[in-house]
């Protein structure tokens, strides 16, 4: 699932000012190379700094974004039923982001580097984790693949203290930051396998809304705060049947609909113990952010260099394997 965010960061005048005073200097944090502090504290501008905490903490540890939720079908005009109905709940939708801000060494570019670990989950029963799905399209049971996207990136940013990523929304008690992205993919040019969609392109709706308590905004706009600034934010996307569904876009009229909510964590130990004990047993990678910059992957491109080996098996193969 990809996912595409903005947050904030320091004043360099503030951060003179902390450490002008007498005694200031031995305090001054000792900053390695890929840190992203002392960028950080170059901005300026308040709704920018704020934005580059919605993507990771100035201090470069580890950050979560905890994301529960649900999946839906969208088939206008019922077109599926009564095998599957419009709106029937299929999953619930649990995991996390991981993610740090990261500085490339010697330069002004700032990204933030994450990997990403949702399951698809009873909808009944959140921590319930679920390994298959029987189609009842064509009547087969298919392995259930969680999201597992190593990396999603952005970046990089060119930090000088005029740097900008444009003005926060002023929503009641809140500051609002806003991404609605349309992803268009050819999957057909990049992998050489059209997924069952029309003309092999992917084409989705991702909408983000974060949302920043403005007492919690007034206490990080200043200096390079430690810990995770605390966000929620609200996610919709609108993109075809996953992969390993096994249901072909161009054979139907309907998609699916992923509603969930995300909150920040501090750190990888702030989640549950089930959500720990899965990622522990078959994810581990996923325990902490990138150490470097590394191309993006999606559920579909993940998809293709996992189960497809790289291209080794057509989609419509591995559905023709592996469903029973």
């Amino acid at each position: 699932m990809r996912r595409r965010m903005t947050a904030a960061l320091a004043g360099a005048a503030a951060a003179f000012m902390l450490w002008s005073v007498p005694g200031a200097a031995a305090a001054r944090p000792a900053y390695g190379p890929s840190d992203p502090g002392p960028l950080y504290a170059q901005v300026k501008d308040r709704d920018t700094r704020l934005q580059l905490q919605v993507l990771g903490r100035p201090d470069g540890k580890d950050m979560l974004y905890r994301i529960s939720g649900f999946v839906y079908v969208d088939a206008p005009g019922d077109t599926l039923a009564p095998a599957l109905r419009h709106g029937t709940r299929l999953f619930g939708f649990e995991g996390y982001n991981i993610r740090r801000l990261y500085r490339e060494p010697g330069t002004n570019r700032l990204y933030q580097l994450s990997r990403e670990i949702v399951f698809y989950t009873d909808p009944q029963d959140p921590a319930r984790v679920l390994r298959e799905w029987r189609n009842p399209l064509d009547g087969k049971t298919y392995p259930l693949i969680p999201v597992n996207n190593d990396d999603v990136d952005f970046g990089p940013f060119p930090i000088t203290p005029e740097f900008r990523l444009g003005p926060l929304a002023d929503v009641q008690r809140n500051l609002a930051q806003v991404s609605d992205i349309p992803p268009r993919t050819d999957l057909k040019a990049l992998t050489g396998d059209d997924f069952g969609l029309p003309g092999g392109i992917y084409t989705a709706w991702e909408m983000f809304d974060f949302y920043i308590g403005k007492r919690e905004a007034e206490h990080r706009a200043h200096g390079v705060p430690k810990g995770a600034m605390e966000v929620a934010d609200s996610w919709t996307r609108s993109s075809p049947f996953i992969p390993s569904m096994c249901v072909a876009d161009r054979d139907v009229r309907a998609r699916l609909t992923f509603h969930a909510r995300s909150w920040t964590l501090g750190s990888w130990d702030e989640l549950e113990p089930w959500l720990k004990a899965e990622v522990q047993r078959d994810h581990p990678l996923y325990r902490r952010a990138p150490d470097a910059p590394a191309r993006s992957e999606t559920s579909w491109t993940s998809f293709y260099r996992k189960q497809l080996q790289g291209g080794a098996l057509k989609w419509a193969e591995w559905c023709a394997k592996n469903g029973r």
